[in-house]
């Protein structure tokens, strides 16, 4: 995906890209170091009105938070959508520090601890069971605890989603009980001091194609009907995944996400609402509501020329922004977008006949890439490198204590 997509978002000032209404060399003087991470408020606040827009109403909007954990963007975001899910005990606590109502955030994630199912269990939260083992270890935690805890099966379907950056779901999975074995298991639980409110199904991830996410939609709902005619209660809680991409790459398009919103409200009226009167049926995401409202914002430190070939070394690299580099699930390399953002008019500049470059990181291996043979016309010590589409799987996915390096800032502004 070009850049002049990104920079017409953000916004620009005097040749310099605006982060939450700041110029890039005064955001960067607020902060006080680079390299840091930047997430805009603003379009974080217009994502979610446009997710609005588009979706169904009476279908909720569920925040994924592992996409972006940083306490202050979930707290922003506890307040536009209508629940959280967690993967974890750490984040479990900062989505109940948000104020949000525990019935209204779910906990998911294969290899839960005794330890987090009784935290889980205590604080009311939805326990999305991934194994029979797991549901055992919960209906023990909330005996423990002296509370029925409250359940969904996450359910490993039994068709995959093709054209998904990460499939999870369909074949053998770590995620989720297979969709075959969900019968039994909700007969076992029958009976049982657990209160099981329904389904979690989530076939696949950073999918572009609307037609196969409809597909997907649609196979969803019938595998829930399917099994919603064997629970032993009326079912009040269907989670149907997400997997809404968003485009990284120069031949990417954006999602159309008016056809999912259509494809999703005649699934509600005609399929959900009639079978499952009593159900809150939940679209969630992580990556399309913050991925594209942040940039990764590191400092030139070098430049060079090696044998014909410039280079600049920024003080950030792999360490901070993993996926940036191609070494988090990339095949074959491709840059992601990027802008010497204290020099916008550059962009107006034809760089056809100028020399590319390529932006290195700090770290003392050839894997820290940041982007390659760029058309980049201006730059030198001290600018400030942007890359874009960091607000998701950026700093905490990625490998912080390799080589020792500092940590980053993020802010929110």
């Amino acid at each position: 995906m070009r850049a002049e997509r990104h920079v017409e978002a953000f916004g620009v000032k005097d040749g310099q890209l605006v982060v939450g209404g700041m110029p890039l060399e005064r955001l960067a003087a607020s902060v006080g170091s680079t390299p840091f991470f930047a997430y805009d408020r603003r379009l974080l606040t217009a994502r979610v009105e446009a997710l609005r827009a588009a979706l169904p109403t009476g279908l909720h909007l569920g925040y994924a938070v592992k996409a972006n954990p940083m306490p202050a963007v979930v707290q922003h975001l506890a307040g536009l959508v209508d629940s959280l899910d967690v993967a974890s005990a750490g984040e479990m606590r900062v989505a109940l520090d948000t104020g949000t109502d525990p019935a209204s955030i779910s906990f998911a994630g294969p290899g839960k601890t005794e330890g987090e199912l009784r935290q889980a269990a205590a604080a009311g939260v939805v326990v999305e069971v991934e194994s029979r083992g797991e549901a055992e270890r919960l209906l023990a935690a909330g005996e423990t605890v002296g509370v029925r805890p409250v359940a969904a099966i996450r359910v490993n379907p039994d068709f995959a989603v093709q054209g998904s950056g990460m499939r999870m779901g369909g074949g053998p999975q770590q995620f989720g009980v297979d969709a075959e074995q969900v019968p039994d298991l909700m007969a076992a639980l029958a009976g049982r001091d657990i209160d099981l409110a329904g389904f979690h199904v989530f076939a696949g991830s950073q999918n572009l194609d609307a037609d196969i996410l409809a597909e997907a939609q649609q196979r969803t709902v019938d595998l829930v009907l399917r099994l919603a005619e064997l629970a032993p209660a009326p079912v009040r809680y269907v989670n149907l995944g997400g997997g809404f991409g968003i485009p990284y790459f120069e031949k990417d398009q954006p999602l159309d996400i008016a056809r999912l919103g259509d494809n999703l409200g005649r699934l509600l009226d005609e399929r959900l609402r009639p079978a499952l009167p009593q159900a809150r049926t939940i679209v969630e995401l992580g990556r399309y509501v913050v991925g594209e409202c942040g940039v990764y914002v590191t400092r030139v430190v070098d430049t060079k020329v090696s044998r014909g070939q410039r280079f600049a070394v920024v003080d950030g690299g792999m360490h901070h922004q993993l996926a940036a580099s191609g070494n988090l699930g990339q095949v074959i390399r491709r840059n992601y977008p990027l802008v010497v953002g204290n020099r916008l008019g550059a962009l107006d500049v034809a760089t056809e006949d100028v020399e590319p470059v390529t932006v290195v990181g700090s770290l003392c291996t050839p894997l820290d890439l940041m982007g390659s043979k760029l058309p980049l016309p201006e730059i030198e010590v001290d600018d400030l490198v942007v890359i874009f589409q960091a607000g998701a799987y950026g700093l905490t996915a990625s490998p912080t204590a390799f080589l020792g390096h500092p940590h980053p800032a993020e802010v929110l502004v």
